[in-house]
């Protein structure tokens, strides 16, 4: 030993105790770092990059990129450019003042209208005190680094500290709940100018975006198949959320039989909203506005659903007086349906015959609606679509103001009207990731951060068409548990997002698109799943969905309740076979092979009982087997719930997709550290190289040179042995020596295995208790990253090694 390293050992032994002071030190200097980091991330608006993958140049980048774009150095108002920085400011506040104050006149009364109205409890229950578990809970589902007002304190602020600032935010409720007002100041807002951009969101619970596509594709698939005429008029609401009337809209909740005091609470919150322009990052003006609903404001969406829900009263009471035709459903059995239109937010679809005289009756729909509301259409980017060869398409399209258009195009950003196999539908998807990918600039962005681009972007933007449509026909995308890196395989996930409509077709009530789709295909099973769904393929999308029902329901179960829709011999609903599976002789006696639940429980016996209802008496070699489906039935019974079923893989009962895509992956005999590896307390970068350290990936002198590379091959560290990955992260005699430091804080001896992955796999730490798991847990790691950070440092001639500073290295990582 040299005499450095002599004196490095007289100071080991005052390592263990400087060891807490060293990672506090560490730590605070993590902290500030990362506070920097996070707040580049913020401005970069990536949101795609998790914070601890510490990619700050490529946010530094992205940062300034969005500066440029956005920089604004004149500008065009009422067809006349503006270039002075103060014309522009002037100009734009100006024109923002005129547009969003209500002009006075007259508006269509809607007194006549009987909208769907909420029940007298349902009323009180939205004028209860505010709780804290509501507030606190509402407020944790917001999106930590989102700043809802001027002052730029993001949600993550009031999450964290929630403890110390409750008492004011209950307060400001509280103040609030009693005398329906809080300061205005609260609720001003700054107005950015962006491009106009599609973006969709559900806002009814248990309805989703793609409902209305499928719907709307199986329509115009049941015209084509019956070879009807007919036609689809696509409307768009010229800025639909600024231009909605308060009066309307108060009228509007007034008859869907909200309370006053709920009432005199949205008014307020929409009435005394101040806004300001910003304008190349600087506020300018600030006016209030009389008309409209604030973008972005969480409660906007649900006001103008509300607002919209006149409009789909209009164009169901024109339905019933035969005004519009709709597009009726006739089904297998006669059962007959009609889908007369399609409302999406602000996304409109109407289905009507192809008859002038409907197109005029829609055209007078929709202008009474924008004289009560102030919802205008824009007839400009309204379009008129043809199914089958329509006479007058012109003079119909002239009637309506609107022009024409053809199928297939997009609804709400979904193929509709394209057949199931045009590849062409997953352009628009290609394209998406292209323009991703040229925006990937390599320089910026490190390994970790390449493999959350894949995962939470690349391989999420076709997650959207996957949920509707079957896309047209290595290790990395192998499971985490399997030692991959968890990118998913594009066709497996494919099959788990379609196989959720088998679920939910089960799983929901009575919503519009399950309806369309028992009406058209027919139901069996008592009505959990459609029929097959025989006829040639078209443009509609339930043929497909229906391939992936058998592997879904092998995951079914059923809950009892009434037992009026479960087969008790043929459906699961007592275990996870069926009892004709479980007892398959006991089947062949039975009266009635499709007997339901209800029918076979006898409530006459007592507290009620089963009544096998056998088809002859049994013999006494079928006692026992008798005797076991009994004490199997023991523990059920019928009750006054509905019948339901139950995902059997989730604890929750509810279909997920993960489940579902490990489900049909399915399991492999390949034992890999994954829990060891990706943890949450360790950054990203040092999983990753664990990753490749496990898999013997990193680039050692000895991978050099099968790689062709003339060098000698010596360890750095040790200069002794030749380098190789299990060498120089367990072996070296440098590294050992780390090793053995490290364990002795701890109080362990060990004796290693030959592979880093060995070593993982190996690594348990139920004896150090809940305090130091966190930390134990994460030495392998460290040291892994440290000591190959030290080799690179020592390669490149920086400094000779040091052990005493190898150590302070690893107790700040």
């Amino acid at each position: 030993m040299t005499a450095s390293s002599g004196e490095d050992f007289e100071h080991i032994c005052m390592f263990s105790l400087d060891f807490q002071e060293n990672c506090n030190h560490s730590v605070g200097i993590f902290v500030g770092l990362n506070h920097d980091h996070v707040h580049w991330r913020q401005k970069s608006r990536e949101l795609w990059l998790k914070e601890g993958d510490r990619n700050t140049g490529y946010f530094h980048r992205m940062a300034n990129a969005h500066r440029r774009n956005n920089s604004l150095d004149r500008i065009m108002i009422n067809g006349e450019w503006l270039t002075e920085d103060q014309e522009v400011r002037e100009g734009i506040v100006t024109a923002f003042q005129n547009f969003l104050s209500e002009e006075s006149g007259w508006r269509a009364d809607i007194e006549g209208l009987h909208l769907n109205q909420l029940t007298p409890r349902e009323a009180e229950d939205l004028e209860k005190s505010f709780t804290e578990e509501e507030i606190h809970g509402a407020l944790m589902e917001m999106r930590g680094d989102k700043a809802p007002g001027p002052d730029g304190f993001t949600m993550a602020f009031w999450q964290e500290c929630w403890p110390f600032v409750k008492e004011e935010v209950m307060e400001l409720f509280k103040e609030f709940f009693e005398y329906g007002s809080f300061s205005k100041c609260l609720n001003n807002t700054f107005l950015v100018l962006i491009p106009k951009k599609g973006d969709q969101n559900a806002f009814v619970r248990g309805r989703q975006i793609l409902d209305a596509s499928l719907v709307a594709n199986e329509v115009i698939d049941y015209w084509h198949k019956r070879k009807e005429k007919g036609l689809i008029c696509k409307l768009d609401i010229e800025k639909a959320y600024d231009s909605l009337n308060w009066e309307f809209l108060m009228k509007v909740l007034r008859k869907m039989g909200f309370g006053s005091r709920w009432m005199d609470w949205m008014w307020w919150c929409i009435s005394t909203a101040k806004f300001s322009i910003l304008i190349n990052g600087v506020p300018a003006g600030f006016f209030p506005n009389s008309k409209g609903l604030r973008q972005g404001d969480p409660l906007s969406p649900y006001l103008f659903i509300l607002g919209m829900e006149v409009l789909s009263t209009l164009f169901r009471r024109a339905g019933e007086g035969g005004f519009l035709s709709g597009c009726r459903l006739r089904g297998r059995g006669g059962v007959v349906m009609n889908v007369s239109h399609l409302l999406f937010a602000d996304d409109t679809i109407i289905f009507c015959k192809a008859e002038r005289e409907q197109v005029s009756n829609l055209s007078w729909i929709l202008a009474w609606f924008e004289a009560a509301s102030g919802l205008r259409i824009n007839l400009a980017k309204s379009a008129l679509i043809p199914v089958g060869q329509v006479d007058e398409l012109e003079e119909m399209a002239a009637e309506l103001g609107c022009r024409l258009g053809a199928l297939p195009t997009v609804y709400l950003g979904l193929p509709l009207g394209a057949h199931h196999k045009t590849s062409s539908s997953w352009d628009g998807v290609e394209e998406r990731m292209r323009r991703r990918l040229a925006q990937w600039k390599r320089q910026y962005i490190s390994k970790e951060g390449r493999i959350t681009l894949i995962k939470s972007t690349l391989a999420s933007i076709p997650i959207y068409f996957l949920s509707l449509i079957r896309i047209p026909k290595s290790v990395v995308c192998s499971p985490k548990e399997e030692g991959g890196l968890g990118i998913r395989k594009i066709d497996v996930l494919n099959k788990a997002l379609l196989g959720k409509w088998v679920w939910r077709y089960a799983y929901e009530k009575e919503n519009l698109w399950k309806r369309v789709i028992g009406v058209k295909y027919g139901q069996e099973g008592c009505g959990w799943r459609t029929k097959d769904v025989c006829g040639p393929y078209g443009v509609g999308l339930w043929k497909e969905i229906m391939k992936e029902a058998d592997w879904c329901w092998e995951s079914i179960v059923f809950k009892v309740g009434k037992g009026t829709r479960i087969l008790f011999w043929m459906d699961k609903w007592c275990g996870n076979e069926a009892l004709s599976q479980i007892f398959p002789q006991l089947f062949t006696l039975a009266g009635n092979r499709n007997a339901k639940v209800s029918e076979v429980w006898d409530s006459s016996l007592g507290q009620g009982g089963w009544n096998l209802r056998l088809a002859r008496d049994f013999n006494d070699w079928e006692l026992e087997q008798i005797g076991n489906m009994l004490n199997l039935l023991k523990d059920f019974r019928t009750s006054t719930e509905e019948d339901a079923v139950r995902w059997k893989r989730e604890s929750n009962g509810v279909f997920g997709a993960k489940g579902a895509y490990k489900i049909l992956v399915g399991s492999s005999a390949c034992v890999f550290p994954n829990r060891r590896i990706w943890m949450d307390k360790v950054p990203t970068k040092v999983s990753f190289f664990a990753w490749e350290a496990s898999w013997g990936k990193i680039l050692t002198l000895d991978k050099l040179q099968r790689r062709g590379w003339q060098l000698p091959n010596r360890c750095f560290l040790c200069g002794c042995e030749e380098e190789s990955v299990n060498h120089i992260m367990l072996h070296c005699t440098v590294v050992k020596t780390l090793w053995e430091i490290a364990l002795a804080i701890f109080g362990v001896q060990w004796v290693f295995p030959e592979s880093v992955i060995e070593v993982l796999l190996s690594w348990r730490g139920s004896f150090v208790g809940k305090k130091k798991k966190d930390t134990w847990n994460s030495i392998p790691l460290c040291i892994f990253w440290t000591v190959w950070k030290e080799r690179n440092r020592v390669y490149i001639g920086e400094d000779t090694y040091s052990l005493l500073g190898f150590l302070e290295w690893l107790a700040a990582t």
